[in-house]
């Protein structure tokens, strides 16, 4: 009995710390960006909110709130089963279900539910919100990978949800396999993936608007709150901080097409404000032809090969200014040169056999650095970049 009880605790505890609700504000401000640059963007559009219960999260309630103004067709939002969620352990009936004629204590545990908003005054007060929200039991749990959510989307012009952190990966392709327009959140890491980085290579994903400097905001479950430390939860806003956390999307928006202003590259190496680009200019990698950029105001604008710069890049990625060749981690096959066994010298002097070198793109270096890490190959001095994206300014035919 205690071995189980443990084992109920354990997928409690791992359920709970991946379930984050995202905040009105920052839904508002993601969804602005789009109306911005389409004021029609949602109108006569069906949405669907996978795994979205509207007890809870933002989600229903903002949409619901703007299914008018929107001019929305309908609104569907699906929830998973209490029983997904660590076993249910945590779970009580709320008086929105309990007191509801659709009340079945035998399904409320198993089964995941599903909310719908359409153009119908239910309530005859004049408006539609969240007061006409319809909703029954679905016949699984509401897994988004189930055949009946899968119909869902098949129903549905857009996605827009706060997926599973464990499961981005697996639902952008899920996304991708419908055809539907979304928006969603994941890390900002994720387009270092060989899942994630094709699909922005081949312009079917994109970043959205984002949050303010990477820094988001969710609120969480209270049973996971003491598995955070001191200073990411936060007890007078009770929400958790997460950095490097993103929207990920295929809807267009007005910072997509924004060009960057940019100097020369002899601008650059006369004017920069950092001190690795200024009176030094660009350095080139060893095993590709391509320059080091590393910081993105410091992309020359008259370079005409490829340029390797920071991830952070995508958040101002202008499909129309540059196009992206590839990517230095892994290279997906793209690097021109393999090395043969390295030693990398740390910062401290220790020396340590590695292979480090094949996963990113090097620099060769004149000689051997003093309290930095470098590697050695043969008698040669060699550093490497961070991941960086490798891009080309786009040829305007």
């Amino acid at each position: 009995m205690t071995k189980t009880k443990n084992a109920n605790l354990s997928a409690a505890k791992k359920a709970k710390n991946d379930e984050f609700y995202t905040r009105w504000v920052d839904i508002e401000r993601e969804m602005n960006a789009y109306l911005e640059y389409d004021p029609d963007v949602f109108r006569g559009k069906t949405i669907l909110l996978p795994c979205d219960d509207p007890e809870w999260s933002n989600f229903t309630k903002f949409f619901a709130l703007h299914f008018q103004d929107y001019g929305l067709k309908k609104l569907i939002s699906t929830s998973y089963a209490p029983s997904r969620n660590g076993g249910g352990i945590f779970y009580t009936p709320t008086p929105f279900e309990t007191k509801s004629p659709d009340y079945d204590k035998s399904k409320s545990m198993g089964r995941g539910r599903v909310f719908v908003l359409e153009e119908s005054d239910m309530n005859a007060d004049g408006v539609i919100n969240i007061d006409d929200l319809k909703w029954s039991y679905l016949d699984g749990d509401g897994d988004f990978r189930s055949k009946e959510v899968i119909a869902l989307r098949n129903e549905s012009d857009i996605v827009i949800t706060n997926p599973p952190f464990s499961l981005f990966r697996e639902f952008i392709a899920w996304l991708i396999d419908g055809d539907v327009k979304f928006s969603v959140i994941g890390s900002g890491s994720a387009p270092t993936t060989k899942e994630i980085f094709p699909l922005i290579k081949n312009n079917k994903l994109w970043v959205g608007k984002g949050f303010h400097q990477g820094d988001a905001y969710f609120q969480i479950p209270d049973a996971a709150r003491t598995s955070y430390a001191d200073g990411v939860f936060d007890e007078d806003t009770r929400t958790v901080h997460f950095r490097n956390i993103t929207w990920f999307t295929n809807i267009e928006h007005g910072r997509r097409h924004e060009p960057l202003q940019l100097m020369t590259a002899e601008d650059n190496k006369k004017f920069s404000k950092h001190k690795e680009v200024c009176n030094i200019g660009y350095l080139k990698y060893d095993n590709y032809d391509a320059i080091e950029v590393p910081y993105t105001d410091a992309i020359p604008s008259d370079w005409e090969g490829v340029m390797g710069v920071p991830f952070s890049y995508l958040n101002k990625h202008n499909p129309d200014q540059f196009e992206i060749i590839g990517i230095t981690k892994t290279w997906f096959g793209a690097a021109i040169k393999t090395y043969p066994q390295q030693i990398q010298v740390s910062a401290s002097g220790r020396r340590t056999k590695v292979g480090k070198l094949n996963d990113g793109a090097v620099i060769k270096i004149a000689k051997a650095m003093v309290g930095k890490t470098y590697y050695e190959v043969n008698g040669e001095f060699f550093i490497q970049t961070y991941p960086r994206v490798l891009i080309k300014k786009k040829v305007i035919s």
